[in-house]
């Protein structure tokens, strides 16, 4: 009876210990290091909040650090550094980090495929986008998380640009498809690394900027050194996403699933709010910049243009035409229903 209780209670303290012991192996701290296309000064607006209240949150299950453009790989490299688990999550558009997709050039700014912010999530949410940018990544082992929209593109130059003759032989620092669109415009398109952006203004190595509107010109001290703003833009919004190496997502329990999912909705909102007011904001009472304008007859042209660089883009291949049939069918929809959804 002595040994029977005995071992019963050896048994009881090893279940026990067993059970105060598993927690620890399960609760091991999830880590993640995300790289997104953002400088400092841009990030603690585009991510930051979203990264800090995550890893808030998350506590001891999980948490994600958090690198700023070109600091582990160039921007240019993402896509791959991704892939092959080298870094487990990116926030960029799928342009700038050279994605192998069919997708890769809507990513960024696709000129005039937006009008306003609102347009990039209903594109996706509502019009089929999610669908075919999920099909797209999971080809090549990547998840496609969330896509969202940022500021509308224009550009900030050191001289006025009044017309579309001003922008001939300029040297602009923009994204891969903005820039093949412009050059026939004659913009000379000039690729940099971001952080070197303001020197290369300074130095004379570049005319301008196209790669974002006057908040982030401002927010990232490009206002410092441009002189003029033009009030047209190619793209009502830049389009960008958060991904993730596939092997890692799928390693996420589903309440961290769900957490990434609701604070990237939530950084999603805070530059919808962020942007659209900065931009008025800046416009009226900024005192860095001055706005020019192209008169929007002769801006026309550039419009026009667009709709006949769609068409070249749609013939590349089955899946970039469906993209431009959606772009077509949205932004026809958004003209029948009139004000405020499109205007004129």
């Amino acid at each position: 009876m002595t040994t029977r209780r005995k071992l019963i209670t050896t048994a009881g303290v090893g279940a026990v210990g067993a059970t105060l012991a598993a927690p620890a192996i399960a609760q091991s701290k999830i880590r993640w290091r995300m790289q997104t296309y953002a400088g400092t000064a841009l990030a603690e607006h585009v991510i930051k909040p979203a990264i800090d209240s995550f890893n808030k949150i998350a506590g001891d299950q999980m948490e994600i650090e958090l690198f700023f453009a070109d600091q582990l790989v160039p921007t240019g490299e993402l896509f791959r550094a991704m892939q092959n688990g080298t870094i487990d999550a990116v926030q960029s558009d799928d342009d700038s980090m050279a994605s192998p997709t069919e997708v890769t050039v809507f990513g960024g700014y696709f000129p005039f495929a937006s009008r306003y912010s609102l347009d990039v999530p209903v594109l996706f949410n509502q019009y089929g986008l999610n669908e075919i940018w999920d099909a797209e990544y999971s080809k090549v082992g990547v998840k496609h998380l969330s896509a969202g929209a940022w500021d509308p593109c224009h550009f900030a130059t050191k001289d006025p640009i009044n017309s579309l003759a001003d922008l001939k032989g300029k040297r602009v620092f923009t994204f891969p498809t903005a820039g093949r669109f412009l050059t026939q415009f004659g913009v000379v398109p000039v690729t940099l690394p971001w952080e070197d952006i303001e020197v290369a203004v300074q130095t004379g190595e570049l005319d301008g900027i196209a790669w974002s509107g006057i908040t982030e010109d401002y927010t990232v001290g490009w206002a410092d050194v441009t002189n003029y703003f033009l009030t047209n833009n190619i793209s009502g919004a830049w389009a960008g996403s958060f991904f993730a190496n596939m092997d890692r997502y799928n390693e996420l329990p589903e309440n961290l699933k769900e957490l990434l999912k609701v604070c990237m909705d939530q950084s999603h909102y805070y530059r919808q709010w962020w942007y659209w007011g900065g931009e008025a904001n800046l416009r009226v009472n900024g005192t860095k910049m001055q706005l020019t304008s192209i008169p929007d007859e002769e801006w026309q042209q550039v419009e026009d243009a667009a709709l006949v660089f769609w068409d070249e883009i749609a013939a590349e291949s089955e899946t970039k035409a469906k993209v431009v049939e959606i772009f077509k069918q949205y932004n026809a929809d958004m003209v029948k229903a009139g004000r405020p959804y499109r205007y004129g």
